[in-house]
């Protein structure tokens, strides 16, 4: 009999405990080890070195921070039973299983407007077929439909096991250390109030302010840095066009998975999408445009030379549009440098925007000590939130480097 009661070594939360045999199952099952060559942060690592960690190392920090969480809120008085504990974890376990090639970049590409965490829940309901509806309460938790609303919380809010997760690793592979939290000083700080939401004790104000403006740090200084955001747009331009030269007829070399969907017409999901989806990773897009470099379409192979060869096209940053003429003047000599009249396409404004703290969506609750709940914002002791509630928005401006 196999010992599945496993201990993983994690770089950035330590040891990692698989406390029950059926979270072991699916981390064996093909659909989850498939993660392990899915990048955690897409092209990241052009400016990033070190951020080469997977969505694999990811779910299961995740799900580590929620059994932390779980038996927190035991210490606390609440009621957990063992089912709901095996159905939170595996719910936070595979709660990105359906994350395509270099995540959220791609995902609309490959499966028209399939939003990642409707590809995550079809395949869970397919691992609950195959494991007999083991993981019927976790589906329930995941889709917000379970009688408990604070185990939904811990899965997808604004302050989530997820985001605490993906902010320590995030940061910790980086090496931007402005995104460094103290997840178990927040973990600690969780409660569940009467109504059975999820709330954090009042002293732990600072600790959530700080989760938040690191949030807002990593964003503007990593996710949305004008390199990573142009790095992202590249994916989507390059299967853009690939799909579009597929259209006309033209033969381009890919693996036979990436063939069938660059092929695909838009369509609902089928059995055959699914199951093709499923042998998709990071690796079948790069070895396209390693190949691709070589078309003859002089868009194509630009972009996949960008990419692959790290020879980035040039970028501005600032927080309003750029004016028209200034745009049509880089399309110009882009057009003139490159001996093409659809210049166009190698010039291209992109669009950021965050707001830090959204306070109509899921408001973060504080529990004061004679039961009162307050929103967060409202904190006579809060310092930052106040100012967190307001959208920043950045507008990138690229086009070839050779013009500039």
């Amino acid at each position: 009999m196999q010992n599945k009661l496993k201990i993983i070594n994690d770089p950035v939360h330590g040891f990692i405990r698989i406390p029950h045999e059926i979270l072991f199952d699916i981390i064996e099952h093909p659909y989850f080890q498939r993660l392990r060559r899915i990048g955690q942060t897409g092209l990241l690592n052009l400016i990033f070195p070190g951020a080469t960690h997977t969505r694999f190392h990811h779910a299961l920090g995740a799900m580590h921070l929620m059994f932390t969480a779980l038996e927190t809120l035991k210490q606390k008085g609440v009621k957990i039973s063992e089912e709901e504990e095996k159905g939170a974890m595996l719910a936070i376990l595979m709660h990105d299983i359906g994350h395509g090639p270099f995540s959220h970049a791609l995902e609309s590409m490959l499966m028209d407007d399939w939003h990642h965490e409707n590809l995550s829940l079809l395949l869970m309901n397919r691992l609950n077929v195959e494991f007999n509806g083991e993981l019927s309460i976790a589906i329930e938790m995941f889709q917000g439909k379970y009688h408990r609303k604070f185990f939904n919380q811990l899965i997808s809010s604004q302050l989530d096991v997820d985001r605490l997760d993906y902010l320590k690793r995030d940061s910790f592979f980086t090496g931007v250390s402005e995104g460094s939290i103290n997840t178990q000083r927040i973990i600690s700080m969780m409660n569940v109030c009467e109504e059975g939401e999820l709330v954090i004790d009042a002293k732990g104000v600072y600790s959530i302010e700080n989760f938040l403006t690191a949030r807002m740090f990593m964003y503007w200084q990593v996710y949305y840095h004008k390199t990573s955001a142009l790095a992202e747009f590249l994916l989507v331009k390059i299967l853009e066009r690939a799909k579009y030269m597929v259209s006309q007829g033209v033969d381009l070399s890919a693996t036979e998975n990436l063939k069938y969907f660059l092929h695909r017409e838009k369509s609902s999901a089928t059995d055959e999408d699914v199951e093709r989806f499923t042998q998709l990773d990071d690796n079948d897009i790069i070895q396209a445009m390693k190949s691709w470099q070589n078309t003859d379409d002089v868009i194509l192979s630009y972009w996949c030379k960008c990419v692959i060869q790290r020879n980035l096209p040039k970028t501005i940053i600032s927080s309003h549009s750029f004016s028209r003429e200034f745009t049509e003047e880089k399309i110009k000599n882009t057009n003139e440098f490159f001996g093409i009249d659809n210049g166009g396409e190698l010039v291209h404004e992109i669009k950021r925007k965050l707001l830090p703290y959204d306070t109509k969506k899921q408001p973060i609750y504080l529990l004061k000590k004679n039961g009162e709940k307050i929103r967060l914002e409202e904190s006579e002791d809060q310092l930052l939130s106040g100012l967190m509630v307001n959208k920043t928005k950045r507008y990138i401006l690229t086009f070839p480097r050779d013009i500039s």
